[in-house]
């Protein structure tokens, strides 16, 4: 399969070790290059490549700070040259990352991982604007984050005017509002049950009626949910109640 590819890398050098090593890779067509975060946000925005190559220390902004600027990030693949970050990389659920300078070898088991990738998320393939279950989305709070893959969420609750985002064990909060949050998400999956929360169905544990013609829901965290009146015949219809 064909993979559309941009490289983020302030070294110049290094950008062109990379596009080197993509030549013994046919497969690969690399859309374009940047070397800072402002022109790689615009590249991206613009191409909408497959896989990213991005360098995590660079100077004014790093590649976390991409990842925040973005709705959805690419299948990406660290480079860096500190062990440090290459470690911390993990904690991100970056695909693969590789060290500086970069071995063949291991550049081609890191595409590979990216073609399995690719694979698996075509068969969710869409054309409208909506993420999907397998879209990767960038969370930071505080000094914590997390590349959380968009069906592992089972809910979003306002928090002020922020969101907080419910995924394992962990309640981040995202800075946009619940309106935003909305209009990206896989609308099979993801349902609106009242004005302050918007949950994932494949993560529902149990369905109680409740007052007023109202249901309850039970989340397999524990989580209890209130599902509004007028959300409540929508959601019964939804689900074949």
């Amino acid at each position: 399969m064909k993979i559309s590819a941009v490289i983020v890398e302030d070294s110049r050098l290094a950008r062109q070790e990379l596009k080197e090593l993509l030549k013994q890779h046919k497969e690969v067509e690399l859309l374009g290059e940047a070397e800072n975060v402002d022109s790689a946000y615009e590249l991206i925005q613009h191409m909408r490549p497959d896989l990213l190559f991005l360098d995590i220390n660079m100077p004014e902004k790093d590649g976390f700070e991409l990842f925040q600027m973005l709705d959805e990030v690419p299948i990406t693949i660290f480079t860096t040259a500190f062990d440090e970050y290459a470690i911390k990389s993990f904690e991100y659920n970056a695909l693969d990352y590789l060290l500086k300078p970069v071995n063949a070898k291991r550049f081609g088991q890191a595409l590979e991982k990216a073609r399995a990738q690719l694979i698996t998320n075509a068969s969710e393939s869409s054309k409208d604007h909506r993420l999907k279950e397998n879209s990767q989305i960038f969370i930071k709070d505080g000094e914590a984050c997390w590349l959380v893959k968009v069906g592992d969420i089972s809910h979003f609750e306002i928090v002020g005017n922020y969101t907080r985002v419910f995924f394992e064990d962990k309640r981040p909060l995202l800075y946009k509002s619940l309106n935003q949050i909305e209009e990206k998400l896989p609308e099979t999956s993801f349902f609106r049950v009242n004005r302050q929360q918007i949950i994932n169905t494949n993560f529902i544990q149990n369905v109680v009626p409740w007052f007023n013609g109202k249901l309850k829901l039970t989340m397999k965290n524990g989580d209890e949910v209130e599902v509004s009146r007028r959300q409540s015949y929508i959601f019964k219809d939804k689900m074949s109640l």
